[in-house]
This record gives C-alpha cells, structure tokens and sequence, in this order.
C-alpha cells in the first residue's frame, strides 16, 4: 500500500490510498499523522487502521501534483517536532565518491573509507546485538522540509546544489516513547558538495539544506533491492541520469542497525515527534562532475514508491555574498 496527502478543497489534508493503479481517498478528516498515532495507541498496523476506515472516490493524484497541493506524506502539526537526519557511506558509490573528494594520496585510507568498511564488517548483525554505528548527520527540522514540486532553494552563500537520491524511514514516536515506522519514502537530501570538498569538517554545513520526501510513503517492509533512477531535466533536456541500487542487499548497514543507532537516544524518542531518517545515497550527479543551474528539475522515481518525486533548483548565483546576518543584543 502507498500512501499520500493532498490539500482539499476545504484548505486540510486529505489521506489517500493506492494499492495498483487506483488511488482513493480515506474516508477520514484526520491526517495520516493523527492516523499513525491512532494505530500506534492501538496496536494495529497501518494499513488495517487505513482500511478499517474504508475508502471514497477515486483521486488523480498526477494532476494534484501539477497544482501543487500534494504534501509530504507525513508532517507534525508544529514543523519544530519534526526532525529530518541521515547516515551517509552506507552505499558503496558514495562512499568511493566521498573517499576521492578528501583523498590525500591514491594510498591512503580515508576516514570515509575507513567508516565505509566499519560498516561492511560489522553493520549487519546477526546475533541481536547493534553493529558498528554508522555516520549520522541532521539536516533540520521541518523548517526545512518542502513538499514534492516546490523548489529547492540553495541560499546565496552555497557554492553547489546538488542532489541525492534516497530511501528515508518515516516515523512517530508513541506516547510512552517507543518509535513506530510509519512506511518508507523516497527523499532528496540537497546537499552542497562544493563546500564539503573545501574541508571534511564542513560536512555539517553542507547538509543544512532543504530537502523533500514523497510524494508517496510505501507501507511496510522495504524490498531487499530497491532500483530506480535518478534525473536531472534543464528545459526540455535531460543532462543528467543514473540507475541507482538501494535496499539492505545494496547496504553496508542492515535498516535495523541504522534505526538502533538513531532511536538509541532519548532525545530522538520524544512522545509525538515525527522523524524522516535518509538512509544515504549511492549516486551523484556531482561525482560526474555536473553543475547544477537555477530552474534544473530533479527527479528520484523507484517502482515500488509509486509517482517521482520532483523538485526544481532555485539557485542563487555561486558566490553571491550576503550582508551579515544582523544579531541584537538584548
């Protein structure tokens, strides 16, 4: 089952279920975040709680997108509770493109390389134990989070807008703290990876970007491999497009291992927050040495996610410098 929002025509969102083809509205006027919650209270999953509440009409949700009122599948009420975070080398294509961005001498071992077979050896436990921890980042709140369509704005002090592709977990926490994975999404994590190159250290910077996740959330387990493809359309040509491998067959780390190492903090366990977790990338567009323009088309499709998820680039121009941030002193 796939699973969707959409603003109606009385301004709220509006669930909505695809199995095949066919998209339908849920007979419902709660969001599918209280819908989580509720299931979460409950015990049932999410997908008997969406069918127990029976279906309406058919929508279209190719033409809801082009009027730009499909939303995020899942958002908190209040966009401070929402946390967008991510591991990266956890696919071997970014880890190889990582590893050549901060190289010293072809011999050398970086610590990308380093963390990247960290997780080969031990990310994947098998005797109910957590494996090896992997790289974490957090790229903001809800704040940052666009819907699938909008742009994705890369701020005048960028040096590169770039995309990377994503299967991220999409979760709510219960009332006494544990996690619950709602479904899997795609996700864009937009990233500056000329700002990342200058220093590994500005790795933290380089991810305090936009991104989005959607337009559909698959409920469920994620397939062991997941295929798709990820684009880049400028005007009416396509300058950029790549096959990319994701699911646990393709990872150094198991989805269990990386969740454990996420959720084992409170901080992250706070009864009603909703949590969108990039599990990393395995291709770049900027590993092939494109540059980005203002009014590119990103565009991350995977079959078992249903429609792509599309966002064009706002881009300022590189370089641009900006006034200093004014700060008052109280």
């Amino acid at each position: 089952m796939l699973l969707s929002q959409y603003i109606n025509d009385d301004g709220r969102p509006q669930v909505v279920a695809r199995e095949g083809s066919e998209a339908y509205d849920v007979k419902t006027d709660r969001s599918l975040y209280d819908l989580a919650l509720e299931a979460a209270e409950t015990g049932a999953s999410i997908r008997d709680h969406i069918l127990g509440l029976s279906l309406n009409g058919a929508v279209d949700l190719e033409r809801l997108l082009i009027e730009g009122r499909v939303l995020p599948p899942l958002l908190h009420p209040d966009p401070a509770h929402l946390h967008l975070t991510g591991t990266g080398l956890t696919h071997l294509g970014s880890a190889s493109t990582r590893a050549s961005m901060h190289a010293k001498k072809p011999e050398d071992e970086t610590d990308s390389m380093r963390m990247f077979r960290m997780g080969v050896e031990g990310g994947k436990p098998t005797n109910g134990r957590a494996g090896v921890q992997p790289e974490w980042f957090y790229k903001g709140n809800g704040a940052a989070l666009v819907r699938p369509g909008a742009a994705l704005e890369s701020p005048g002090f960028a040096l590169d807008g770039g995309e990377e592709p994503e299967v991220a977990g999409i979760y709510v926490i219960g009332k006494d703290g544990t996690p619950f994975r709602v479904g899997f999404a795609l996700a864009n994590e937009f990233s500056d990876h000329v700002t990342e190159r200058q220093n590994y250290l500005y790795l933290a910077h380089s991810k305090l970007r936009p991104c989005s996740f959607g337009p559909e959330l698959l409920v469920g387990e994620l397939p062991e491999t997941v295929e798709g493809v990820s684009r880049i359309r400028r005007d009416d040509e396509v300058i950029f497009e790549k096959p990319f491998l994701s699911g646990e067959a393709n990872m150094s780390h198991s989805i269990r291992n990386l969740e454990h190492h996420h959720f084992k903090y409170a901080l992250f366990r706070q009864p009603g927050d909703v949590h969108v977790h990039m599990f990393g990338t395995a291709t770049l567009s900027f590993a092939d040495g494109i540059s980005t323009q203002d009014g590119d088309v990103f565009e991350i499709e995977a079959s078992p996610f249903g429609l792509p998820l599309r966002n064009p680039l706002a881009y300022r121009p590189i370089g641009e410098v900006e006034a200093m941030t004014e700060i008052r002193v109280l």
